[in-house]
Protein backbone atom coordinates (compact mmCIF):
# COMPACT_ATOMS: atom_id res chain seq x y z
CA UNK A 1 0.00 0.00 0.00
CA UNK A 2 2.21 2.67 -1.20
CA UNK A 3 -0.60 5.40 -2.53
CA UNK A 4 -1.39 6.92 1.54
CA UNK A 5 -4.93 6.42 1.54
CA UNK A 6 -5.24 9.88 3.96
CA UNK A 7 -2.93 12.66 5.42
CA UNK A 8 -2.01 11.50 8.62
CA UNK A 9 -0.07 14.57 9.32
CA UNK A 10 -0.63 16.14 13.48
CA UNK A 11 -1.77 12.85 14.08
CA UNK A 12 -0.66 10.25 16.38
CA UNK A 13 -1.43 6.38 16.07
CA UNK A 14 -0.46 3.33 18.64
CA UNK A 15 -0.20 -0.01 17.03
CA UNK A 16 0.72 -2.82 18.93
CA UNK A 17 2.67 -6.09 18.23
CA UNK A 18 4.96 -3.63 15.67
CA UNK A 19 7.99 -5.14 15.43
CA UNK A 20 6.91 -7.73 12.84
CA UNK A 21 3.84 -8.96 10.75
CA UNK A 22 1.18 -6.87 10.16
CA UNK A 23 1.52 -4.47 13.18
CA UNK A 24 5.24 -3.69 11.32
CA UNK A 25 3.17 -2.88 7.69
CA UNK A 26 0.01 -0.93 9.31
CA UNK A 27 2.93 1.10 11.54
CA UNK A 28 4.80 1.85 8.44
CA UNK A 29 1.55 2.86 6.22
CA UNK A 30 0.64 5.35 8.50
CA UNK A 31 3.58 6.46 8.66
CA UNK A 32 3.72 7.30 5.20
CA UNK A 33 0.93 8.93 5.77
CA UNK A 34 2.82 11.58 7.74
CA UNK A 35 1.48 10.32 11.22
CA UNK A 36 3.36 9.55 14.63
CA UNK A 37 3.08 6.02 15.39
CA UNK A 38 4.08 4.67 18.60
CA UNK A 39 5.55 1.30 17.87
CA UNK A 40 4.28 -1.07 20.67
CA UNK A 41 6.76 -4.14 21.00
CA UNK A 42 7.88 -6.81 22.75
CA UNK A 43 11.23 -7.31 21.20
CA UNK A 44 13.29 -3.78 22.11
CA UNK A 45 16.18 -4.98 19.14
CA UNK A 46 12.87 -5.70 16.77
CA UNK A 47 11.00 -2.74 17.62
CA UNK A 48 13.92 -0.58 17.42
CA UNK A 49 15.28 -2.06 13.97
CA UNK A 50 11.38 -0.99 12.45
CA UNK A 51 11.70 2.65 14.11
CA UNK A 52 15.21 2.62 12.07
CA UNK A 53 13.52 1.52 8.92
CA UNK A 54 10.66 3.90 9.48
CA UNK A 55 12.89 6.88 10.12
CA UNK A 56 14.70 6.07 7.28
CA UNK A 57 12.32 6.02 4.73
CA UNK A 58 11.06 9.87 6.48
CA UNK A 59 8.41 8.36 8.94
CA UNK A 60 7.99 9.21 12.26
CA UNK A 61 7.69 6.40 14.74
CA UNK A 62 8.03 6.01 18.80
CA UNK A 63 9.37 2.43 20.35
CA UNK A 64 7.11 1.64 23.54
CA UNK A 65 8.07 -1.62 24.92
CA UNK A 66 5.57 -3.73 26.00
CA UNK A 67 3.98 -7.46 26.71
CA UNK A 68 0.39 -6.92 26.27
CA UNK A 69 -0.31 -10.28 27.90
CA UNK A 70 1.02 -8.69 31.26
CA UNK A 71 -1.76 -6.28 32.48
CA UNK A 72 1.07 -4.06 34.35
CA UNK A 73 2.88 -4.12 31.08
CA UNK A 74 0.09 -2.51 29.54
CA UNK A 75 -0.75 0.30 32.15
CA UNK A 76 2.77 1.10 32.19
CA UNK A 77 2.98 1.59 28.34
CA UNK A 78 0.06 3.06 28.16
CA UNK A 79 0.87 5.65 31.17
CA UNK A 80 3.71 6.41 28.92
CA UNK A 81 2.34 7.23 25.96
CA UNK A 82 -0.41 9.37 27.67
CA UNK A 83 2.11 11.77 29.20
CA UNK A 84 3.81 12.07 25.44
CA UNK A 85 0.71 12.43 23.55
CA UNK A 86 -2.37 13.57 25.79
CA UNK A 87 -4.48 12.91 21.93
CA UNK A 88 -4.30 9.76 20.17
CA UNK A 89 -6.13 9.44 16.91
CA UNK A 90 -5.97 5.26 16.17
CA UNK A 91 -5.46 2.23 17.95
CA UNK A 92 -4.68 -0.74 16.53
CA UNK A 93 -4.94 -3.36 19.10
CA UNK A 94 -3.20 -6.08 16.57
CA UNK A 95 -1.03 -8.19 19.09
CA UNK A 96 -1.38 -11.58 19.25
CA UNK A 97 -0.34 -15.17 19.87
CA UNK A 98 -1.25 -18.93 19.31
CA UNK A 99 0.60 -21.63 21.56
CA UNK A 100 -0.28 -25.59 21.38
CA UNK A 101 0.50 -25.61 25.01
CA UNK A 102 -1.53 -24.43 27.78
CA UNK A 103 0.64 -21.86 29.46
CA UNK A 104 -0.16 -19.65 32.41
CA UNK A 105 1.69 -15.37 32.29
CA UNK A 106 3.03 -14.69 35.56
CA UNK A 107 0.12 -13.46 36.51
CA UNK A 108 -2.11 -16.75 36.05
CA UNK A 109 -3.31 -16.00 33.34
CA UNK A 110 -4.06 -18.57 30.34
CA UNK A 111 -1.56 -16.96 27.44
CA UNK A 112 -3.51 -16.82 24.49
CA UNK A 113 -6.73 -15.45 26.62
CA UNK A 114 -4.29 -13.19 28.15
CA UNK A 115 -2.90 -11.25 24.63
CA UNK A 116 -5.79 -11.98 22.74
CA UNK A 117 -8.65 -10.60 25.03
CA UNK A 118 -7.35 -9.41 28.16
CA UNK A 119 -4.57 -7.49 26.52
CA UNK A 120 -6.61 -5.99 23.47
CA UNK A 121 -9.56 -4.95 26.46
CA UNK A 122 -6.81 -3.05 28.78
CA UNK A 123 -5.25 -1.39 26.29
CA UNK A 124 -8.12 0.50 24.82
CA UNK A 125 -9.46 0.95 28.16
CA UNK A 126 -6.09 2.61 29.40
CA UNK A 127 -5.97 4.58 26.19
CA UNK A 128 -9.60 5.97 26.22
CA UNK A 129 -8.94 9.48 28.14
CA UNK A 130 -6.57 10.34 24.99
CA UNK A 131 -8.22 8.54 21.93
CA UNK A 132 -11.72 10.85 23.60
CA UNK A 133 -9.43 14.20 23.47
CA UNK A 134 -8.05 13.25 19.68
CA UNK A 135 -11.79 12.33 18.26
CA UNK A 136 -13.04 11.99 15.62
CA UNK A 137 -10.37 8.52 16.64
CA UNK A 138 -10.55 4.75 16.17
CA UNK A 139 -10.09 1.80 17.32
CA UNK A 140 -9.54 -0.91 15.24
CA UNK A 141 -9.54 -4.78 16.46
CA UNK A 142 -8.00 -7.21 14.32
CA UNK A 143 -9.99 -10.09 14.35
CA UNK A 144 -10.72 -13.46 12.38
CA UNK A 145 -13.43 -15.35 10.61
CA UNK A 146 -11.81 -18.33 11.81
CA UNK A 147 -13.72 -18.48 15.37
CA UNK A 148 -15.62 -20.55 17.93
CA UNK A 149 -18.42 -19.01 20.52
CA UNK A 150 -16.48 -17.84 24.00
CA UNK A 151 -17.07 -20.08 26.81
CA UNK A 152 -17.71 -17.48 29.20
CA UNK A 153 -18.22 -20.17 31.90
CA UNK A 154 -14.35 -21.06 31.52
CA UNK A 155 -12.88 -18.80 29.15
CA UNK A 156 -9.11 -19.80 30.21
CA UNK A 157 -9.45 -23.93 29.60
CA UNK A 158 -9.46 -24.02 33.69
CA UNK A 159 -11.58 -27.44 33.87
CA UNK A 160 -11.59 -28.04 30.07
CA UNK A 161 -8.83 -29.93 28.25
CA UNK A 162 -6.67 -27.48 26.52
CA UNK A 163 -6.94 -26.91 22.77
CA UNK A 164 -4.48 -24.31 21.45
CA UNK A 165 -6.76 -24.03 17.95
CA UNK A 166 -9.73 -23.57 19.84
CA UNK A 167 -8.68 -20.86 22.79
CA UNK A 168 -7.27 -19.08 19.52
CA UNK A 169 -10.42 -19.53 17.78
CA UNK A 170 -12.71 -18.61 21.09
CA UNK A 171 -10.00 -15.44 21.41
CA UNK A 172 -10.71 -14.16 18.13
CA UNK A 173 -14.47 -14.11 18.58
CA UNK A 174 -13.91 -12.23 21.64
CA UNK A 175 -12.25 -9.48 19.69
CA UNK A 176 -15.00 -9.04 17.74
CA UNK A 177 -17.98 -9.31 20.83
CA UNK A 178 -15.50 -6.18 23.04
CA UNK A 179 -15.37 -4.04 19.64
CA UNK A 180 -19.01 -4.02 19.85
CA UNK A 181 -19.54 -3.73 23.77
CA UNK A 182 -16.97 -0.97 23.13
CA UNK A 183 -18.63 0.98 21.11
CA UNK A 184 -21.61 1.33 22.57
CA UNK A 185 -20.10 3.13 25.64
CA UNK A 186 -18.27 5.24 23.39
CA UNK A 187 -21.17 5.94 21.07
CA UNK A 188 -21.72 10.22 21.86
CA UNK A 189 -17.66 10.45 21.93
CA UNK A 190 -16.92 10.30 18.42
CA UNK A 191 -14.72 7.63 18.84
CA UNK A 192 -15.15 4.76 17.08
CA UNK A 193 -14.37 0.76 17.71
CA UNK A 194 -14.64 -1.76 14.85
CA UNK A 195 -13.25 -5.16 14.36
CA UNK A 196 -11.86 -6.48 11.00
CA UNK A 197 -10.22 -9.98 9.59
CA UNK A 198 -7.21 -9.21 7.14
CA UNK A 199 -7.58 -12.20 5.42
CA UNK A 200 -5.08 -15.39 6.16
CA UNK A 201 -1.85 -13.87 6.54
CA UNK A 202 1.60 -15.02 6.83
CA UNK A 203 2.75 -13.84 10.28
CA UNK A 204 5.14 -14.36 13.23
CA UNK A 205 2.00 -15.91 15.26
CA UNK A 206 2.75 -19.67 14.00
CA UNK A 207 6.48 -19.45 14.59
CA UNK A 208 6.34 -21.17 18.06
CA UNK A 209 3.85 -24.15 17.36
CA UNK A 210 6.72 -26.95 17.75
CA UNK A 211 6.17 -30.45 16.55
CA UNK A 212 4.83 -32.08 13.34
CA UNK A 213 1.73 -29.79 13.53
CA UNK A 214 4.01 -26.63 13.87
CA UNK A 215 5.71 -27.87 10.83
CA UNK A 216 2.61 -28.78 8.64
CA UNK A 217 1.35 -25.58 9.68
CA UNK A 218 4.16 -23.24 8.96
CA UNK A 219 4.12 -25.35 5.52
CA UNK A 220 0.50 -24.29 4.79
CA UNK A 221 0.81 -20.98 5.62
CA UNK A 222 3.43 -20.37 3.69
CA UNK A 223 2.06 -21.67 0.97
CA UNK A 224 -1.35 -20.57 0.73
CA UNK A 225 -1.36 -17.06 2.94
CA UNK A 226 -1.05 -13.61 2.04
CA UNK A 227 1.84 -11.40 2.82
CA UNK A 228 1.76 -9.34 5.95
CA UNK A 229 1.99 -6.13 3.71
CA UNK A 230 -1.02 -7.44 1.99
CA UNK A 231 -2.91 -8.54 5.26
CA UNK A 232 -1.91 -4.48 6.45
CA UNK A 233 -4.28 -3.28 3.71
CA UNK A 234 -7.50 -3.87 5.99
CA UNK A 235 -6.58 -2.22 9.44
CA UNK A 236 -5.08 0.63 7.46
CA UNK A 237 -8.23 1.28 5.80
CA UNK A 238 -10.45 0.74 8.69
CA UNK A 239 -8.43 2.87 10.53
CA UNK A 240 -8.02 6.07 7.89
CA UNK A 241 -10.54 6.00 5.23
CA UNK A 242 -12.41 9.09 5.19
CA UNK A 243 -16.05 7.14 3.76
CA UNK A 244 -15.90 5.25 7.70
CA UNK A 245 -15.80 8.10 9.18
CA UNK A 246 -19.04 8.08 12.52
CA UNK A 247 -18.74 4.03 11.48
CA UNK A 248 -18.50 1.73 14.50
CA UNK A 249 -19.58 -1.45 15.42
CA UNK A 250 -19.02 -3.10 12.84
CA UNK A 251 -17.03 -5.99 11.54
CA UNK A 252 -15.39 -6.13 8.22
CA UNK A 253 -13.46 -9.11 6.13
CA UNK A 254 -11.07 -7.03 3.94
CA UNK A 255 -12.73 -3.92 3.04
CA UNK A 256 -16.01 -5.17 2.89
CA UNK A 257 -18.71 -4.73 6.15
CA UNK A 258 -19.44 -8.73 6.63
CA UNK A 259 -22.66 -9.91 8.74
CA UNK A 260 -21.74 -11.89 12.18
CA UNK A 261 -23.17 -14.71 14.19
CA UNK A 262 -21.50 -14.08 17.02
CA UNK A 263 -24.09 -10.69 17.95
CA UNK A 264 -25.63 -10.77 21.66
CA UNK A 265 -25.63 -8.04 23.92
CA UNK A 266 -25.71 -10.05 26.65
CA UNK A 267 -22.71 -12.12 25.72
CA UNK A 268 -21.04 -9.12 24.73
CA UNK A 269 -21.46 -7.19 28.27
CA UNK A 270 -20.70 -10.92 29.97
CA UNK A 271 -17.06 -10.45 28.57
CA UNK A 272 -16.69 -7.29 29.11
CA UNK A 273 -17.29 -7.87 33.06
CA UNK A 274 -14.99 -10.91 32.70
CA UNK A 275 -12.05 -8.56 31.58
CA UNK A 276 -13.15 -5.65 33.76
CA UNK A 277 -13.34 -8.32 36.56
CA UNK A 278 -9.50 -9.97 35.30
CA UNK A 279 -8.28 -6.56 35.36
CA UNK A 280 -9.53 -5.11 38.63
CA UNK A 281 -8.10 -8.26 40.41
CA UNK A 282 -4.53 -8.38 38.80
CA UNK A 283 -4.86 -4.69 40.32
CA UNK A 284 -5.74 -5.81 43.47
CA UNK A 285 -3.28 -8.30 43.47
CA UNK A 286 -0.64 -6.02 42.86
CA UNK A 287 -1.65 -3.17 45.36
CA UNK A 288 -1.68 -5.82 48.01
CA UNK A 289 1.99 -6.84 47.46
CA UNK A 290 3.19 -3.64 47.32
CA UNK A 291 1.42 -2.23 50.29
CA UNK A 292 3.48 -2.66 53.61
CA UNK A 293 1.80 -4.76 55.83
CA UNK A 294 -0.24 -3.70 58.93
CA UNK A 295 2.09 -2.40 61.49
CA UNK A 296 5.33 -3.16 59.99
CA UNK A 297 7.25 0.32 59.73
CA UNK A 298 6.38 2.50 56.24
Amino acid sequence: MERPLADFRGKVCVVTGASSGIGKETARNLCLMGATVVLGCRDRARGEENRREIAAAGGRAELECVDVSRPVSIRTFAASILRRHPQIHVLINNAGVWSTQRWETADGFELTWATNVLGYHLTATSLLPALRAGAPSRIVYVASTYVLDVDTDDPEFRRKPYHGIAAYRQSKAADRMLAWALSRRLADSDVTANAVHPGGVNTGIYRDARGLLGTLTRAWVSATKLSPRQGADAPTWIAVAPSLQGVTGKFFVGRREAPCHLRDEMREERLWRICEDMSAADLARRSSQTSPRRGAPG
